[in-house]
């Protein structure tokens, strides 16, 4: 009854703002949203229904249903003026897919004003000349730098797009670079040192009525930090592997005192082929050495191989162990768990990456990372860029 409700409703709307939903959709997905076949739906409903009468009612209503996270809320009412309204059409960066006005009749809200621009207007977004070149320039930066934003808030297999995939594959090396440069900078408190820590001498002052008594200073890291990654190439990560290869190069390439692994049915030291300053002649030689990859998992024998041959030639008292993997082993559970305890004896931190972690209604159920939870530091997604930038903090403190 319900369902034939609803679909009674949605025909009211006619074929021309089925479409035009349809095409906000995936306006949406392009943009970042995680929106589907449900919330489609439940758009067309709230076309149908007495919110549609007036645009200050339509657009929250399709901001409470379409918007998921904080970026997401921040994002829509930019993406509906745009689409909706034609304003605003230069900020958006992927703004497509749907009917222009030689395909479709444009057909505006039920009862809405008419729009200041044609509806199909941001279907082709194109820079508008301005005055001067200047002007031109500046907004060029803008969006060159809200795309990079945008790709590093996007999940990594919804990035489809050659170009944006090699652009997202450039921010991950340079976030590499970054965290490295970050991290030597970084000082810590010392009683003794060279430059005095102003921020905590005024924290410590307050005690005192504002008078600097007791000085604090700062003194640079004696030991830098180690990081030894150990990446999951199976099948059921290839929709990330390209993009966790390219900051494995950046990682190798940047720190120094960083060592990598390449595991699926078995383990793969792949530190000297990433150092290679060319990308492409790294990942193929990679490729080569790690044949098999992209076959099933058997993280427990990887750990126990990387354990016995490897842990004590690249593991010290400062060394982070950082694992990739979706968790999903093929070997026996105990076996993983065994690895880990052994592991975790070795190293200063343990930090374990599930890019499914990211995804909605995730649990990590798996027999594997079930097992490997109780001896993990930090537990984190890594979907997309913004998640591994937010290891920067945890890594600076060990």
């Amino acid at each position: 009854m319900m369902s034939a409700a609803i679909n009674s409703a949605t025909d009211t709307l006619g074929a021309g703002m089925r479409r035009r939903v349809a095409g906000f959709v995936r306006t949406l997905r392009d943009n970042g949203f995680r929106v589907g076949l449900t919330e489609t739906r439940d758009a067309l409903t709230v076309l149908a229904s007495p919110a549609a009468a007036r645009p200050s009612s339509l657009q929250p209503a399709l901001r409470s249903l379409f918007c998921a996270t904080r970026s997401d809320w921040q994002k829509f009412d930019e993406i509906f003026d745009a689409f909706w309204r034609g304003r605003g059409a230069r900020r958006i960066q992927q703004v497509s897919g749907t009917p222009t006005a030689s395909q479709a009749p444009a057909r505006r809200l039920p009862g809405a004003a008419a729009p200041e621009g044609p509806l199909g207007a941001p279907d082709h977004v194109q820079r508008q000349g301005g005055a001067e070149s200047d002007s031109a320039n500046r907004s060029g930066r803008r969006e060159g730098a809200a795309r990079a934003e945008l790709l590093a808030s996007t999940d990594l297999r919804h990035i489809t797009d050659p170009d944006d995939l090699t652009a997202a594959h450039a921010l991950a090396e340079r976030l590499a670079h970054r965290m490295r440069a970050r991290l030597t900078r970084r000082d810590r408190a010392r009683r003794r040192g060279r430059r005095i820590d102003l921020r905590r001498t005024i924290h410590r002052s307050i005690s005192h009525g504002g008078t600097p008594v007791e000085l604090v200073w700062r003194k640079r890291k004696e030991k830098p930090l180690r990081l030894v990654m150990l990446l999951d190439a199976s099948g059921s990560m290839s929709l990330y592997t390209a993009f966790f290869v390219r900051f494995l190069h950046g990682v190798v390439d940047a720190f120094r005192e960083a060592e990598a692994f390449v595991f699926h049915t078995r383990l793969a030291h792949v530190s000297a082929s990433l150092r290679d300053r060319d990308v492409g002649r790294a990942v193929d030689r990679l490729s080569l050495m790690a044949q098999g990859i992209g076959g099933g998992t058997r993280i427990g024998d990887s750990l126990a191989d990387f354990n016995r041959w490897h842990a004590r030639r690249v593991i010290n008292s400062r060394t982070a162990v950082m694992i990739v993997s979706d968790g999903y082993d093929t070997g026996e559970p105990d076996r993983l768990a065994t690895e880990m305890r052994r592991l975790r004896r070795r190293c200063k931190r343990i930090i374990w990456l599930n890019p499914l972690l990211g995804w909605n209604d995730y649990s990590p159920a798996a027999r594997g990372m079930q097992a490997a939870l109780p001896h993990i530091d930090l537990f984190a997604s890594a979907h997309n860029l913004e998640s591994l930038a937010a290891l920067e903090p945890y890594l600076a403190k060990i």
